[in-house]
């Protein structure tokens, strides 16, 4: 950057270096080589920044960055994998007054900055772990985050927060596939000796809607769909995947039930239902205490208070408090835009965002 740029950002400028690297450095979850690239960089930083390398370890075929205590009382949660695929969200790097755009920067490659930065000088039972797999469900590293979380008394997860607020309650998730097996035919001569796999499906796709129960925040939601081959053909096949939430399990157990008992109107056709629960929702009886200490540590600094949220999207912090361990979430950047276009990061809040993180580590540690 330019030296009028060094002279605004100041004390900033090395953290911003830092995340813009890592922002350079796409990383979508299905790219296995672009993961390890990342978290290889990231580990670069973090010698730069703490003095000494992080490992990067190997669970189940994907790559882990983890600085700090083999068994840490206090875990920093991140993730560094994306939702866009390389070259997809341009430019890459765009600096707009207080804006800063790019890919993976709100969710939540700046939340790992903050956290890496937090670090400075802290010495005790912390350890900063970084997965590769939260935004396609954390399949490969949620043993991991549960042994972790199960050990320790605090876990400060870095995902973005909701407009400065922090995040003590999550819906959990369930993800489903439904796909119709029917009966290709004629459309036009003989459309009777067909199955329609899409009219079955679109049976599939009412039923779901009156498995909803807004008086629980439960939604269940058609999302991808797919059905036929050729316009003049009784299509034989459609696949419809789901995306099922609620901020009660008993809920989510229901729906699992439901989404199983659905059965096709026509009796020739054949339903595959594949899929099932995911993250369990994340309580505000784990969040709590930290939260109420977090406040504490704010208002020690002249912060005006941090705020909280109840939100529909799941993260980590959903299998660490399932693990037992105390949960505090959204401690990472403020902007918007996860997963949109427009995905943007306040940089002016990520120098007291991470001051912040700092004390409260050292709260938690004394």
């Amino acid at each position: 950057m330019t030296s009028e740029k060094e002279a605004e950002y100041g004390r900033l400028e090395p953290m911003l270096a830092a995340l813009e690297a890592l922002v350079r450095c796409e990383s979508p979850s299905e790219d296995i080589d672009a993961c390890r690239s990342v978290v290889k960089l990231a580990s670069d930083i973090a010698t730069r920044v703490l003095g000494v390398p992080a490992q990067i370890k190997e669970v189940e075929g994907r790559p882990v960055f983890w600085w700090g205590a083999e068994n840490p009382e206090v875990v920093l949660l991140a993730h560094l994998d994306t939702v866009w695929p390389i070259g997809s969200y341009q430019p890459i790097w765009e600096i707009n007054g207080d804006v800063l755009r790019g890919p993976g920067t709100f969710d939540m490659k700046a939340g790992f900055i903050q956290a890496m930065y937090a670090l400075k000088g802290i010495e005790g039972s912390v350890a900063l772990v970084a997965t590769t797999d939260e935004e396609t469900g954390s399949r490969t590293s949620k043993a991991l985050i549960q042994e972790l979380a199960a050990q320790s008394k605090a876990v400060l997860v870095l995902e973005a927060s909701l407009d400065g607020k922090v995040k003590t309650g999550r819906k959990g998730t369930a993800m489903y596939q439904i796909k119709v097996h029917g009966l290709a035919a004629h459309a036009g001569l003989e459309p009777e000796k067909g199955v329609n796999a899409t009219t079955e499906i679109a049976h599939a796709i009412l039923a779901l809607a009156a498995i909803e129960n807004l008086d629980y925040g439960t939604t269940v939601v058609p999302t991808l769909l797919y059905s036929g081959n050729t316009t003049n053909t009784v299509p034989d096949l459609a696949v419809l995947d789901i995306d099922a939430r609620s901020f009660a399990q008993s809920e989510l157990e229901r729906v699992d039930q439901a989404i199983r008992s659905i059965t096709p109107i026509d009796p020739r056709a054949r339903l595959e239902i594949t899929g099932g629960l995911n993250r369990p929702p994340l309580q505000p009886s784990s969040t709590k205490a930290l939260y109420e200490r977090a406040e504490k540590v704010a208002a020690s600094l002249g912060m005006p208070p941090l705020g909280c949220a109840e939100v529909g999207g799941a993260s980590d912090g959903n299998f660490a408090a399932a693990a037992g361990a105390q949960v505090l979430d959204g401690l990472g950047a403020i902007g918007g835009g996860a997963h949109a276009p427009n995905e943007w990061v306040q940089i002016s809040s990520l120098q007291q965002r991470s001051d912040f993180l700092h004390v409260l580590i050292k709260d938690l540690l004394s």
